[in-house]
């Protein structure tokens, strides 16, 4: 899957450096308005506390942070969003699957399918690539932090952890959803500092991609995860090292 997590530290790297702010602290603040739908403590709302430490991370100012929560928890009064995932298929046939809050329904699905088009891929039914996918909890933490690795590697296993390796000199360990604050909790307790911890889907099985399709996967990912509405895109692709390697 090394191809597939190269393209997820692109993003978060692209992300960290993006200067359209605004568009970054919109999608967050959707995030936060509808997390706190479930209540607005994030002491006792586990969705609303994984949307605010993203908030913290992205740099998001605390008066935006705090206008979101009031929308969500209906303190106050704004635009409601609901939450969408459409599937379907990219270049090469590799499965697509994109959450999304809208206002809008009918423009965001227009508007994904002809993303999706344009890229050489296609929108399908509800279910079409969904079973591929189970969400897990994705923390990575940069390998220069960690002095001991069996000692990180026993903790995380302890904890209830599904795996551990390293991808691009980060430690990439995955959990099941209802570990998840547990494992970060125990890098807290350890000293570790994580550079991102989320919520993902991750496929079962992959469809490896190379030349014009992995090109136009890329640029479709690109394009779906830069449309205002859409808040996580999954996928399914590989693309070999080298390629990522001769298109520098």
């Amino acid at each position: 899957m090394s191809g597939h997590s190269k393209w997820h530290n692109i993003r978060l790297r692209k992300a960290a450096v993006d200067t359209q702010k605004a568009k970054i602290f919109a999608k967050i603040a959707r995030e936060i308005i509808v997390a706190a739908r479930g209540g607005g403590d994030p002491e006792a709302n586990p969705r609303l506390r994984l949307a605010l430490q993203k908030a913290r991370e992205g740099s998001m100012p605390n008066d935006n942070i705090q206008r979101a929560i009031k929308r969500g928890s209906g303190d106050t009064e704004g635009v409601s969003y609901e939450e969408v995932v459409y599937e379907g298929y990219g270049p090469g046939g590799a499965a697509v699957l994109v959450d999304a809050m809208t206002d809008n329904r009918n423009r965001t699905v227009a508007d994904l399918r002809k993303i999706l088009s344009r890229h050489g891929g296609s929108m399908g039914e509800a279910g079409c690539v969904a079973w591929l996918f189970s969400r897990k909890g994705i923390v990575l933490v940069p390998a220069g932090t960690v002095e001991d690795e069996d000692a990180l590697m026993e903790m995380a296993l302890e904890t209830g952890a599904e795996d551990m390796r390293v991808e691009e000199e980060t430690y990439e360990i995955q959990t099941p959803v209802e570990v998840f604050e547990e494992i970060k909790n125990g890098l807290q307790q350890q000293g570790l500092a994580w550079s991102s911890a989320e919520i993902r889907m991750i496929p079962s099985s992959h469809v490896l991609l190379s030349g014009d399709d992995a090109r136009k996967m890329l640029r479709m990912m690109e394009a779906l995860e830069d449309h205002d509405d859409v808040q996580q895109v999954s996928s399914n692709f590989d693309i070999p090292e080298e390629f990522f390697e001769e298109n520098q």
